[in-house]
């Protein structure tokens, strides 16, 4: 069984936030609900398109419009009208290239 520190954790969605900044340049962000949110319209109030969200043992990335993404992988969770996840343990667990499709994606709508 796997044990994440607090310090591992934090690391890991510093990293995810990172990843996000570089591949939606022209996002901001918001801290809101207990992570971070990003949007690329800051003046609507549910303009986000994801999320990270720290939890006791895994790092979230939500996707808003989750449901409307094209996952082929199948890797996210979730049965929510509007959201959609993909939870991580570790940075080795991130595939960039199709979390960066994600990323445009969800940015997209």
């Amino acid at each position: 069984m796997e044990n994440n520190s607090a310090l591992d954790l934090v690391s890991l969605a510093n990293e995810l936030e990172a990843f996000i900044q570089v591949c939606v340049p022209d996002s901001t962000t918001v801290n809101k609900y207990g992570g971070t949110l990003f949007t690329l319209k800051p003046d609507e109030k549910e303009g986000q398109f994801c999320g990270v969200f720290i939890y006791s043992a895994h790092v979230q990335l939500s996707f808003s419009h989750g449901p409307q993404l094209v996952d082929e992988r199948n890797m996210l969770c979730g049965t929510g009208k509007h959201r959609r996840h993909i939870n991580f343990k570790r940075v080795d667990e991130i595939d960039y290239p199709y979390i960066e499709a994600l990323l445009c994606q969800a940015s997209a709508f």
